[in-house]
């Protein structure tokens, strides 16, 4: 499959390389009393890029604007980072591994931390509407829409508070799937919808895409609660077995582990029989990237 071949890795490489460029230009150095070096910290030289890609891939699939696909990938993986370094500070997963290297409220203290998520969330809104006309105003405004839908209380913000109220209790499989395309699913599906907001794409290419980017990411979900077991915090770059020790309800908890493997896969190929009902000419990369994350874990 492509997800496999040097085709797809050359394409995803050239992306992340475009995206960290991109990065490392738009989030400044020079904000004040060190504000700056912590939101670089926070965002660069780590992570897979995975939200930026998906923009990016539905984006060309669609013939998306190229400029406007480019902040888009980049504002929806600054929401991205800002939700990790307050997911991270003591008063919610209290993390102190993340990419490999040491949480920003452990590198900067947890005053400087709060401040550097605000600011990048502030950020991601900001690329998206740029003080030129490299993105029509219509179209920055839609994509500011359905940034904000999946960050806020209807997406990750309200998955989050879900899932910090459901510490020690046993959800059952709807409960936790519901929590879960908010926390995790709604930005991910963002990131989708707004590439393909960029571009053109008919009512049922639009319908398909949104559920292959819903199924795209709960198989992450599973996948990453799969990868909370059998992974070391080396391998993750995060603090291995955490769900377990905080009582969390998870995927591997409520289903075994095998069986949990077994539901990734079948939602993973949800992902892709959506994208073969999109009538979309190109989706080889958007399935390249639904076996690239779903597959981590084998």
């Amino acid at each position: 499959m492509l997800s496999h071949s040097l085709d797809f890795a050359a394409w995803r490489q050239a992306r992340q390389d475009e995206v960290e460029q991109a990065l490392s230009t738009w989030v400044p150095a020079d904000a004040p009393a060190g504000l700056g070096e912590a939101m670089r910290y926070a965002v660069l030289d780590g992570g897979k890029r995975l939200r930026p890609l998906l923009v990016l891939a539905t984006s060309d699939a669609v013939g998306g604007l190229r400029t406007a696909a480019l902040r888009a990938a980049c504002s929806v993986e600054l929401i991205h980072a800002y939700s990790l370094v307050h997911d991270d500070m003591p008063c919610m997963d209290n993390d102190v591994l993340r990419r490999g290297k040491p949480t920003v409220h452990v590198r900067f203290g947890e005053a400087q931390a709060l401040l550097a998520g605000d600011a990048l969330q502030a950020l991601a809104f900001e690329l998206l509407v740029p003080g030129d006309d490299s993105v029509p105003a219509d179209m920055a405004a839609l994509l500011c829409r359905l940034l904000a839908q999946a960050a806020g209380a209807t997406g990750m913000a309200g998955g989050q508070a879900v899932d910090l109220a459901s510490v020690g209790i046993l959800l059952d499989q709807p409960a936790l799937e519901a929590m879960h395309r908010k926390k995790t699913g709604a930005l991910l599906k963002a990131s989708v919808i707004m590439g393909a907001a960029t571009g053109r794409a008919s009512p049922e290419a639009l319908v398909q895409l949104g559920r292959y980017g819903a199924a795209l990411g709960l198989a992450f979900q599973v996948v990453d609660d799969v990868l909370d077991v059998i992974a070391d915090s080396v391998t993750l770059g995060k603090t291995a077995g955490k769900d377990a020790a905080a009582d969390k309800p998870t995927f591997v908890s409520l289903m075994g582990l095998a069986q949990a493997q077994s539901y990734a896969e079948r939602v993973l190929d949800e992902a892709h029989a959506a994208l073969d009902q999109s009538g979309l000419d190109d989706t080889a990369i958007l399935h390249a990237l639904a076996d690239w994350v779903g597959r981590r874990a084998y």
